[in-house]
């Protein structure tokens, strides 16, 4: 099914909205514009690790060259991840300095790290891991607006329930994630109640707009809150 959903974006410069393939090309063109204050930032593209398959959730940030690893990893825990104060950390796959064979500390700041086409990978929670990587699109020779600006996020993905096919879906049972029948609306909600204990019990799950959605006790971010929640038919 995630690979018959749609996924785009709104610009934040013009609010226009772009599929997922394109929004970043269209980033570029107003991030050439820029005149801010020399120095260095990023755009850079965020999405699930594709060894976990497909997914429509992405992210476009532009980021600031002093940006520590720290506050990218705040924006991405209040935005898509936090459920239970997990740790997290930044890999490189393709390292070529001894201690990026390892984690990459925290304190880094990312100008020293991040050049066009790095592929910088990203784990939150150890256990019920949700994998991440960031994709440096491309380098510019002025300062951001702030440490980390949203330029764009996928919009909410058209979800509907698996039971009645007709409503938005809005809980999910987290164990019964891997079948057919996992995502409800509201009123078939309560009919999966009446056959699953768990259910009512502990796996009902908001259906929200993260691809850490159903894992673990995760319920949404506290950034974009417009976006994070189901799609409105």
């Amino acid at each position: 099914m995630e690979g018959k959903i749609k996924s785009e974006g709104k610009c934040l410069f013009c609010d226009k909205i772009f599929a997922k393939a394109g929004i970043n090309r269209h980033l570029k063109t107003h991030l050439d514009k820029k005149q801010n204050a020399a120095g260095l930032s990023y755009l850079v593209k965020v999405e699930q690790n594709p060894r976990w398959g497909k997914s429509p959730h992405f992210l476009s940030l532009w980021i600031d060259g002093e940006t520590p690893l720290k506050k990218i990893d705040k924006f991405l825990r209040d935005i898509w991840l936090e459920c239970c104060g997990h740790l997290s950390a930044f890999r490189n796959p393709d390292a070529r300095m001894p201690y990026e064979d390892d984690d990459i500390p925290m304190s880094r700041k990312v100008n020293r790290i991040f050049h066009p086409d790095l592929k910088l990978e990203y784990e939150y929670d150890f256990g019920s891991s949700t994998e991440l990587v960031l994709t440096v699109i491309a380098e510019y020779p002025i300062k951001a607006d702030a440490k980390i600006v949203l330029l764009s996020r996928n919009e909410p993905p058209e979800c509907y329930c698996q039971t009645c096919k007709k409503e938005a879906a809005t809980q999910m049972c987290s164990v019964h994630d891997y079948d057919e029948d996992s995502m409800f609306c509201d009123k078939c909600a309560k009919k999966h109640a009446k056959v699953c204990e768990d259910f009512a019990d502990y796996s009902s799950m908001p259906i929200v707009n993260s691809p850490r959605a159903g894992v673990c006790a995760y319920s949404g971010g506290i950034i974009d809150t417009e976006r994070d929640g189901i799609f409105k038919k």
